[in-house]
C-alpha cells in the first residue's frame, strides 16, 4: 500500500511540474502585466512601465525563457512564487487565502457529504415512498437554482431572522468583526461569520451526493452478493449497511476526493456574496489584474489538491473494496 501511494505521488508530482511550467508560459503569453500601470496618474510611458516591472521579473523586454528560468530558480531554491505586477507577495496571498478557503470548504464539504449520503441511503431504502419522492423533488429544485440566487436567498433569510430576533447573530458579510480581541471571542466571532457561507455551500453541495448515492445504492441492492447476504438470514437493513452501502460508497468517495480542488477554487460566487477573501476570489483577481505569478501559483495549488484528491480516492477505494486490497 505504501509503495503504491509513493508511486502515485511520484507520478502526480511529475504532472504538477509539467502543468505548472506550461501554465507559466501560457500566462506569460496571454496576460499583460503592463495594463496595471496604464491607468495610473500621472500617465507613464511604456519604458517607465517596463522598468517598474523589471524587479518582479515581468519586464516584457526580457526574453521569456530568461524570465521563466528566474521564476523556476526562485520557486525551486527558495519556494518563492514571485510577486504581482504591483509588488504584492504571491506567497503571502496564497498562504492567507488558502487558510480562509480551508475554513469555509472543510466544514461545508463534510456537511454536504454526510447529509447527501445519509439522505441517499435513507431514500434508496424507501424507494418510491413519500420521503423519497419529496426529497428528490427538493433536491432537483435546489440543483436547478443558480449558486448566486441560493447565496442571496440565504442572506435574505438571515437578515429576516436578525430583524425578528432583535439581535445580530447571523453575519452576512466578512470573515470577522473589527475590534474583537482574545482567543475565545475571536474563535466565536469567526464561527458566527462562518455560518451563512457554510450553509450556502452545503445547500448547493449536498444535492449531487444525495442523487448520486441514491442511484448507486439502488443499483447495488439488486446485485447477487446482496441477495446472497439476504439469503443467509440478514435483514434488509443489515444487508444494506454491511454489504450494499460499502460498495456503493466507492464512487462517492472518489467523487469527494476529486471535488476538493474544485470547491477550493470554484467557490467564487459564495466568497463574493459573503465577502470572504478566499482562493476563489483570488483566482478571479489574478486573471483580471494580469498577474502572471499569481495565476501560476493558483494553478499549482489546484493541481496539488487534485493530486492529493486522487491519492485519497485510491486509499478510500482500498479500504472500501476488499478486491482491491487482495490485488
Amino acid at each position: 500500500m505504501v509503495r503504491h501511494v509513493i508511486r502515485k505521488a511520484a507520478g502526480w508530482l511529475l504532472m504538477i511540474v509539467v502543468a505548472t511550467n506550461a501554465t507559466y508560459f501560457l500566462a506569460s503569453w496571454f496576460l499583460d502585466p503592463r495594463s496595471n500601470y496604464r491607468d495610473l496618474r500621472p500617465v507613464r510611458s511604456e519604458d517607465q512601465i517596463d522598468r517598474a516591472l523589471a524587479p518582479y521579473h515581468l519586464d516584457p523586454r526580457e526574453p521569456l525563457v530568461h524570465r521563466w528560468w528566474d521564476w523556476l530558480t526562485s520557486v525551486t531554491l527558495h519556494f518563492d512564487w514571485g510577486r504581482s505586477p504591483t509588488g504584492v507577495s504571491v506567497n503571502g496571498e496564497i498562504g492567507y487565502r488558502a487558510l480562509v478557503s480551508a475554513e469555509l470548504v472543510t466544514l461545508a464539504t463534510v456537511l454536504s457529504v454526510v447529509i447527501g449520503v445519509a439522505l441517499g441511503v435513507y431514500t434508496a431504502a424507501r424507494q418510491y415512498g413519500w420521503a423519497d419522492r419529496f426529497s428528490q423533488a427538493v433536491s432537483i429544485l435546489v440543483f436547478n437554482v443558480p449558486a448566486s440566487v441560493a447565496a442571496l436567498l440565504v442572506v435574505f433569510v438571515a437578515i429576516w431572522l436578525n430583524q425578528h430576533a432583535g439581535l445580530r447573530f447571523l453575519y452576512v458579510a466578512g470573515e470577522n468583526s473589527p475590534g474583537v480581541e482574545g482567543l475565545l471571542p475571536t474563535i466565536a466571532d469567526r464561527l458566527l461569520h462562518l455560518i451563512l457561507p457554510t450553509a450556502s455551500l452545503t445547500l448547493m453541495g449536498y444535492v449531487g451526493y444525495h442523487l448520486t448515492q441514491r442511484s448507486l445504492l439502488l443499483d447495488t441492492l439488486g446485485a447477487d452478493f446482496v441477495r446472497t447476504a439476504r439469503a443467509t438470514g440478514l435483514t434488509r437493513a443489515q444487508a444494506i449497511r454491511r454489504h450494499a452501502l460499502r460498495t456503493a460508497l466507492i464512487p462517492t468517495a472518489a467523487s469527494v476526493a476529486f471535488s476538493i480542488p474544485a470547491v477550493f477554487t470554484g467557490a467564487v460566487i459564495t466568497e463574493s456574496v459573503f465577502a470572504w477573501n478566499g482562493m476563489g476570489r483570488y483566482f478571479v483577481q489574478t486573471i483580471s489584474k494580469n498577474d502572471v505569478h499569481g495565476t501560476v501559483a493558483t494553478a499549482a495549488f489546484a493541481a496539488t489538491l487534485t493530486a492529493v484528491g486522487a491519492i485519497l480516492a485510491d486509499i478510500a477505494t482500498v479500504f472500501l473494496d476488499p478486491r482491491v486490497r487482495v490485488s
